[in-house]
């Protein structure tokens, strides 16, 4: 018989690992999707039975695989599911800073983090520098009391490329921690920690889960780290729910089939409004004329599914626009596989002045769209249909 080889087995693609990380091993009778383990509690006879189980702490059967699975999907150590994007983003920031510490983030941040960075962390001890990528600054930024660098790419909703390498080496030269979300990436365009990023936040509401009918966050890093993680949820309460988590198991299942037609579609509409005579802008990492587009073609394996556009007219024009869709919904939140369509003022940048949302380049005819999985036809025929209410 040959000798069976030394070699380590290929890991298995990102494809596979979204239908088979953390899965029991096959055996007879085991059912092929793993089933909702709805319980709050578990039986526990002595010490020698290991941790004690208790879905608070977030390691009920379908918590537990799903940490698995996210590390898997992001070459991590350890990952671990919340109740919310936010949470995530929250009880990582909580984490890895105390009282007399402080942040160095970006400016470009989803809205909710960078209240949550700007008026909520100093409420507990935690100041934040915003540094604008553009202009740069991060080394000046830095404190002694500085213990994190919290980024975003793409960025929430203007879609800016941030280049985490160079952030990444000045950082840990310094013993600093680096975070991202990578939400509007998701892990089939970009795995942050091959950039050397300590921790990865997702949005799980979005694309991770896919299909618009869950809440979640999830967090990968390493294994200390996101123990340290679990632990703050454990204190704070944001666990998520074994039903929550056993969906977005079944939409990590589909992520990398999902993420490529998103991937397709919206650089076929990108291309398509920036013909449109209505249109000032299109914001899109695929587009030549996106200031990032090198550094995109760089970093992503796609350019995502989400692309941004501006209105010649304004506030007016885009209310105009959003009113005539017939397909696509207006609503907030993203990554579904069905379209839909939010202006930032009104949703997720509300809690910023106007002032803040234009330095951010958010004017008040910005128009987020997240591109589904529709036939592309159809969804240029009802963006025609809104331009033309524009005039």
């Amino acid at each position: 018989m040959p000798e069976p080889s030394s070699r380590p087995a290929p890991k298995p693609g990102l494809a596979t690992r979204g239908v088979h990380a953390g899965e029991a091993p096959h055996e007879p009778g085991r059912p092929v999707m793993p089933p909702i383990v709805q319980s709050a509690t578990f039986f526990w006879g002595s010490p020698a039975d290991g941790e004690v189980l208790y879905t608070r702490h977030g390691n009920n059967p379908n918590q537990e695989l799903l940490g698995k699975k996210v590390a898997a999907l992001e070459g991590m150590e350890a990952g671990a599911p919340l109740a919310s994007g936010m949470g995530a983003t929250a009880m990582t920031l909580l984490a890895l800073t105390q009282a007399g510490d402080h942040v160095v983030a970006s400016s470009y941040l989803y809205g909710a983090t960078y209240a949550l960075l700007k008026d909520e962390l100093p409420r507990r001890g935690v100041t934040t520098t915003f540094v604008d990528p553009e202009r740069g600054g991060w080394a000046e930024a830095i404190r002694p009391e500085t213990r994190v660098v919290m980024l975003e790419t793409p960025t929430n909703p203007t879609l800016r490329v941030v280049d985490p390498r160079p952030i990444v080496e000045l950082a840990h030269a310094r013993g600093i921690r680096v975070v991202m979300d990578a939400t509007f990436a998701s892990p089939v365009n970009l795995n942050p920690g091959d950039l050397g990023v300590d921790v990865v936040i997702h949005s799980a509401t979005k694309y991770m889960g896919g299909h618009s009918d869950l809440i979640a966050g999830l967090v990968a890093g390493p294994r200390d780290l996101v123990t340290e993680i679990v632990r703050m949820t454990r204190l704070y309460g944001p666990t998520l729910d074994p039903y929550a988590a056993w969906l977005l198991d079944r939409g990590l299942r589909t992520l990398d089939m999902r993420v490529k037609r998103h991937n397709e579609n919206a650089l076929d509409l990108a291309r398509w409004f920036e013909r449109q005579p209505q249109v000032d802008r299109v914001l899109y990492p695929g587009l030549e004329s996106h200031p990032d587009h090198a550094l995109a073609r760089e970093l992503l394996r796609g350019f995502g599914g989400m692309l941004s556009i501006v209105l010649r007219g304004g506030g007016d024009a885009a209310d105009r626009f959003a009113a005539a869709l017939q397909l696509a919904f207006v609503a907030p939140s993203l990554g579904g596989v069905e379209t839909l369509v939010s202006q930032p003022r009104y949703t997720s940048h509300l809690a910023l002045t106007a002032a803040e949302r234009e330095a951010q380049g958010i004017s008040d005819g910005f128009v987020r769209i997240s591109v589904g999985v529709e036939d592309v036809e159809d969804l240029r025929a009802d963006f025609a249909r809104g331009l033309e209410a524009v005039g």
